[in-house]
């Protein structure tokens, strides 16, 4: 099978290139070297194209060379907070970007292919709205939601003009080794990994603990991402959750037993998000029915080893968190 990615430098990209190598997959991915993350592997099944999203014609030359059966995409601006700094830029690169890559896809030969949103389109929901799903009528509060949802409007409307088959994935917070500060999980474990190398005091500044979210394992997701681009309805959405809200601190807690140190904990008004939204958590009941895929790894698995990967990157060149 032949495979073509955008943003397989990415968090959940480099989870995607694993399991895909070691299901025998061809992959072509498309390299941006101004946007990379982080290296790929070296491997004999694993080859590089350079390209940009926002070149129509280059992206056409490089799905036309990698001459896929599925493609995946993932690349795109990830932040939030960045959206409003930079707003034309991210609905130039997740939404045009997102249909540039259509087009080239409808140009070579209509293979399956996966769309990778956001749940941040749904904007704050009421108590009783929950669980969402994905019927949930969106309303995005910043920038990227709103991009990241017209990006999925993208897909309905290419499956009906073009017959692409081409399904959506709207995944909620995902997390695991290899993911970058800037979210909950590596912020917390790159801090306990540096407290109990010796790198920094057993302090820790936090926000608001209360806020219930959803995390599923990004391997959990990777496998999502794998079942609905093979075996998913072309033109529909789902949701990748983890279907049951955790509170931060409860995040916290765990993550300080495995490191096995005592922290003091203060509250850092500058992290506090007034519009934080209590509890949000969705179903993934719909991809269960048509794919029959649930998450399978425990949440304490999974921040055994984001604390693992941040002790690792630690120890390797014994640097603080900045």
């Amino acid at each position: 099978m032949r495979v073509f990615i955008t943003g397989a430098t990415g968090f959940a990209g480099s989870h995607l290139v694993d399991a895909l190598l070691a299901e025998g997959a061809e992959i072509f991915a498309l390299v941006h070297a101004a946007t990379s993350h982080q290296a790929l592997p070296t491997h004999e099944r694993l080859h590089q194209i350079t390209g940009n999203l926002l070149d129509p014609e280059s992206l056409k030359a490089a799905v036309a060379t990698a001459q896929p059966d599925v493609v995946y995409h993932l690349a795109g601006q990830a932040y939030p907070a960045l959206s409003w700094q930079k707003a034309a830029f991210t609905f130039a690169l997740n939404t045009g970007g997102t249909a540039n890559l259509l087009d080239a896809v409808v140009a070579y030969g209509r293979p399956r292919t996966l769309v990778i949103t956001s749940a941040e389109i749904y904007g704050p929901v009421q108590p009783q709205d929950l669980p969402l799903t994905e019927q949930t009528p969106p309303h995005p509060r910043h920038p990227y939601g709103v991009s990241k949802w017209a990006a999925g409007q993208l897909v309905s409307l290419y499956a009906e003009r073009y017959q692409l088959p081409v399904v959506e994935a709207r995944p909620f917070n995902h997390i695991g080794p290899r993911q970058a500060l800037g979210f909950v999980v590596p912020d917390f474990a790159s801090q306990l990994a540096a407290m109990r190398l010796g790198l920094q005091p057993p302090k820790m500044r936090v926000g608001n603990l209360d806020a219930q979210r959803d995390f599923t394992d990004v391997r959990d997701v990777v496998r999502a991402y794998m079942t609905a681009a093979r075996v998913g309805k072309p033109g529909e959405a789902y949701l990748i959750c983890s279907g049951q809200p955790v509170a931060i601190h409860y995040l916290l807690t765990v993550l300080t037993e495995l490191a096995g140190i005592a922290v003091d904990v203060e509250y850092d008004p500058a992290r506090m998000r007034p519009s934080d939204v209590p509890c949000l958590y969705g179903s993934y009941d719909k991809l269960y029915q048509d794919t029959g895929w649930r998450p399978q790894i425990h949440l304490r698995q999974s921040l055994a080893d984001a604390l693992t990967d941040w002790m690792d990157r630690y120890g390797q060149d014994e640097r603080a968190p900045g």
